[in-house]
């Protein structure tokens, strides 16, 4: 009696990526963010290193993984049961890195993500389907926010004193801060910097407002 081969499933550059979308997402980072972190060139995870210009597919180095397994505190163990699981951690969103977000194009007239520049990153749900994400660079909100961390933006919730938001003017000039009060004219602001002024900017010169819903810590 001859016994068939128990077919078995080949580890694949998909399989591969994807673990390491869930591994950042696990540690509140996004691809670029886990790479820093690692002590890596930020663009090493990005999805434009995933593929050559000649469309040969590119796999990360097993130094590369080790690496990122330290910086996210995670074992080959965990690595290996997150190629294995054929159900994310949560869902993609669209992820523009904070510095980005003034520029022409990132977002259009109601506030939702268009043009070029965007990519995805795997982060917990949200009830939101038009949640976006934004990549903290530098220490301009530090405490609160870290250089490589997240913040999940979410345009559909409602937004009510007290919450942070993201603000973008018609200007251009987006902001981080904490909402004080909200009228027909007028929207107050608290700084993250609790040492900075109160700002008050008129509702005509306010291009959208959106409610921060999660953050990575």
């Amino acid at each position: 009696m001859v016994r068939q081969a128990k077919a078995q499933r080949m580890l694949t550059h998909d399989q591969i990526w994807v673990a390491l979308d869930r591994l950042a997402a696990r540690a509140g980072l996004s691809p670029s963010g886990l790479a820093k972190r690692a002590g890596l060139d930020p663009t090493t995870f990005n999805r434009s290193k995933r593929v050559t210009s000649d469309g040969r597919e590119r796999w990360p180095s097993t130094e590369s993984i080790a690496k990122a397994l330290a910086a996210a505190d995670s074992s080959i163990d965990t690595f290996a049961r997150l190629i294995d699981d054929d159900a994310p951690d949560g869902r993609s969103v669209p992820l523009l890195g904070f510095a980005e977000a003034g520029a022409s194009g990132a977002f259009d007239e109601s506030g939702f993500p268009s043009g070029k520049g965007w990519t995805e990153v795997a982060l917990p749900a949200a009830d939101d389907s038009r949640t976006f994400a934004l990549e903290i660079s530098g220490d301009a909100l530090a405490p609160v926010y870290r250089d490589g961390g997240i913040i999940l933006v979410s345009p559909g919730t409602p937004i009510r004193k007290g919450d942070r938001v993201v603000v973008k003017t018609k200007a251009g000039e987006v902001t981080v801060a904490t909402l004080k009060r909200r009228t027909a004219k007028a929207v107050e602001l608290q700084p993250l910097d609790a040492s900075q002024a109160e700002r008050t900017m008129a509702v005509s010169d306010v291009g959208w407002i959106a409610r921060i819903v999660w953050a990575s810590q």
